[in-house]
């Protein structure tokens, strides 16, 4: 289907451009949100007629975003959720939930404002992309950890997946004997005969 565009769309083109997309993308998103027209010729006559406001709206809200952008870039929210030892969240970590933690510090942004491009299942740190006018957009960071100390050393610039992982691998080498590099296989070490003799004089 030929549409002309209201407003810029991301990859598809800006306002006034006559672009063709597919008929489901137009009637079920498109046309009802009101961002295009049926690219007919009495819709072009209308959108020729009514350019100068659209464009002229189209840069107040742009300005109005832009304002609000400087407010919320940057902005760091923490989701404190239950996770398995290896990270793995138990769910994920939803739009939803963006949104109204970002409510909580004072934003208000909608559902359709957050760009999520894959679905949040691990502890760390993560950028959210939040679109607040389709030629406006701003990063969050996304705090995920399993307690608020988690979430503080994450927000140090501190892996705590990896440190932990490092710390299991610590305690695990602690448990294992030291071996002899130049001990053939089934061979007792020097250091474990002395050990056996010495046990021996003392009994």
């Amino acid at each position: 289907m030929n549409i002309i565009l209201l407003e810029r769309i991301e990859k598809l083109g800006t306002i006034g451009d006559v672009v063709t997309v597919k008929d489901g993308y137009a009637r079920n998103f498109l046309l009802p949100q009101k961002k295009a027209l049926r690219a007919n010729e009495a819709n072009k006559k209308v959108f020729e007629a009514n350019r100068e406001r659209l464009e002229k709206e189209n840069a107040e809200k742009r300005s109005n975003a832009e304002t609000a952008g400087e407010k919320v870039a940057g902005t760091e929210i923490v989701l404190i959720r239950a996770s398995s030892n290896s990270g793995q969240l138990y769910g994920s970590v939803s739009v939803r939930d963006i949104v109204e933690a970002l409510a909580e510090k004072g934003h208000e942004v909608t559902k359709s404002q957050v760009i999520l491009d894959h679905p949040i299942k691990t502890i760390g740190m993560f950028d959210v992309r939040v679109a607040l006018h389709p030629e406006v957009s701003v990063t969050v960071k996304a705090n995920v950890a399993r307690s608020d100390d988690e979430a503080e050393l994450q927000s140090q610039g501190i892996d705590v997946m990896a440190q932990m992982f490092a710390d299991e691998r610590a305690e695990a080498e602690g448990f294992t004997e030291a071996v002899d590099p130049n001990a053939e296989p089934g061979e007792i070490t020097a250091e474990m005969l002395e050990d056996q003799n010495e046990d021996e004089a003392s009994a």
